[in-house]
């Protein structure tokens, strides 16, 4: 039975990453605390899955994933809860909501970890926070990516290359055209990842241009069935019927930005918009040693992927457990390696890591896969989110 006494452990951003830390907080606190995950999403986003949902139809409805098994395998489960909000406003001790909950549209916390990500773009990531909605929209995009006889993919980073190879291998009689900014393909990683994906994009016929960029009209493409002129930087134009944007990440920082008005800089990095931490994953500025950041939002030097984040929430755990107890947080996160695993098309799949430096390594760790499929697996997910499934139907929920 929960008290009016109960102190809060709070985490903002249910994806995987603010997932993880969730749970690894929740295994760890002590019958005094609860740990709340507030998410405006009604349903977990299994964004991996998006490029290839917003192409082939069929398990569209399964990439939204009910948040009830969240807590179902840790101690004390019914004690920690997932709040449907969006959070208005941050405070040192408290926040605001944007509807209430438990009576109140403040949740008052001992400890908070922002994990509120990047922001993608369509169809990387849904605008609406229903399921429905965003079932919808992957349907829509699906038939009009169907209709077009040329689709041009702005971006050469893991989105762009994924769904070119998905869109070449599934409907092979497509023009498919990639424009990126830069000289190499997903350009965070050693070069012979860029040789590994032109080599593939050459076995499909995809047409690559690098170092141009593209003239988005401020009115956007008019992606309505008619071919039309796409400007490029180079001077070059490219005919399409369709342009799907897959542009990179921007910091959702949002939440953060006036939290310490006098001295903003001491929260948000100005360089790239991330927010400082320390190892211990605790805001750098001294003044929120209760505050944490993990994932895609901190400023760690990591890539900005699941894998990394989810060790990231570890430290966190270990730490919020140790600042609990009165001990001081000591745990550390040490940025390894960028790594992936990229589809390819339909079954074709790469694990690529680049070299670990630190271990005197010069080579990437390239393993080639051919095992992938069309549904990417997505029911496994389900299962791993504590959800049982008995019938099909119940994928819809």
């Amino acid at each position: 039975m929960i008290t009016k006494m109960v102190k809060n452990v709070v985490v903002v951003g249910g994806s995987y990453v603010g997932r993880a830390t969730a749970q690894e907080l929740a295994r760890v606190v002590p019958s005094t605390h609860r740990v709340l995950l507030i998410e405006p999403h009604s349903h977990f986003h299994h964004l991996f899955t998006f490029p290839r949902f917003a192409i082939v139809p069929g398990n569209e409805h399964k990439a939204f994933v009910p948040y009830n098994g969240l807590f179902s395998s840790v101690p004390n489960s019914g004690a920690h809860a997932v709040i449907q909000a969006r959070v208005l406003s941050l405070q040192p001790q408290h926040l605001k909501l944007d509807r209430e909950w438990e009576g109140s549209e403040q949740v008052p916390f001992d400890f908070l970890t922002v994990a509120t990500g990047t922001l993608l773009s369509k169809p990387a990531a849904m605008s609406k926070d229903d399921k429905q909605s965003s079932v919808e929209y992957l349907r829509q995009h699906q038939n009009r990516v169907k209709q077009a006889k040329s689709i041009l993919i702005v971006g050469g980073g893991a989105v762009g290359v994924q769904m070119a190879t998905d869109l070449k291998e599934y409907y092979p009689d497509k023009q498919i055209t990639v424009v990126h900014s830069r000289v190499h393909l997903m350009p965070q990683y050693h070069h012979k990842f860029h040789d590994l994906v032109q080599k593939r994009f050459g076995e499909l016929g995809i047409n690559v241009i690098t170092g141009a960029r593209v003239k988005i009209p401020s009115g956007g493409f008019p992606n309505n069935g008619s071919s039309f002129e796409v400007e490029l930087t180079n001077g070059q134009s490219v005919s399409a019927e369709f342009v799907i944007l897959a542009t990179g990440q921007t910091p959702n920082n949002s939440l953060v930005a006036n939290l310490d008005p006098e001295t903003p800089n001491a929260v948000i990095n100005p360089a790239n918009g991330y927010i400082r931490v320390l190892p211990t994953m605790q805001f750098l500025d001294e003044k929120y040693p209760h505050l944490f950041a993990v994932g895609d939002i901190a400023d760690t030097g990591a890539h900005k992927a699941a894998r990394p984040g989810i060790a990231q929430a570890a430290v966190i755990a270990k730490n919020v457990q140790a600042m609990i107890e009165g001990r001081e947080p000591t745990e550390k996160y040490v940025p390894g390696p960028a790594g992936i695993h990229l589809s390819l098309g339909m079954k074709a799949n790469v694990i690529f890591r680049n070299p670990n430096k630190a271990q005197g390594e010069t080579e990437p760790t390239v393993m080639e896969k051919d095992d992938g499929q069309e549904d990417m697996g997505v029911e496994g997910i389900w299962k791993r989110h504590g959800v049982d499934i008995s019938s099909p139907q119940q994928y819809h929920l």
